[in-house]
């Protein structure tokens, strides 16, 4: 005969499993402005980054040739927004500025730049879009980085 506290603690061990399962199952809370786990807004976004930024930053994200040597214009070329260049190691909120006012909305006295300021030809919906785009390229191991950096600038 199986005693009652063996019942319990099945019963308990069952319930833990279920409550951990429907835990897992959530989905998890994205941190920051960016939305790279939305197939609507990554697809919009890959759109618009092909219309408005691939010329410059390629259409693979591959960024110019020697992209961190100043160009005989003083300008550095445009970078890679991949794995290989330093789009992930800024917060959301500073992308987001960066590409709406250029570098004059992060820093005053702004050295130049060849960055188009978008915020009279984007929305803000749509450079959310472009940069969740860009984010939902990145490897598992830099997204989650990059997550860290949104919580510690919340």
């Amino acid at each position: 005969m199986v005693s009652r506290k063996a019942i319990l603690l099945a019963g308990g061990l069952t319930f833990a499993g279920f409550a951990a399962a429907f835990v897992l199952a959530q989905p998890s809370k994205e941190v920051g402005i960016l939305t790279p786990n939305d197939a609507e807004v990554v697809a919009m976004g890959q759109s618009i980054y092909a219309d408005q930024c691939a010329a410059c930053h390629g259409a693979r994200l591959e960024g110019q040739p020697n992209w961190r040597i100043r160009g005989e214009d003083g300008l550095l070329p445009a970078p890679p927004h991949d794995a290989t260049g330093h789009t992930w190691h800024h917060d959301d909120e500073t992308l987001f500025t960066l590409t709406k006012y250029g570098l004059a909305g992060l820093m005053e006295n702004a050295p130049p730049s060849g960055m188009p300021v978008y915020e009279d030809v984007l929305t803000d919906d749509e450079i959310i879009a472009v940069l969740s785009f860009i984010k939902s390229t990145w490897p598992d191991d830099l997204r989650q980085y990059h997550d860290e950096l949104n919580a510690q600038s919340e």
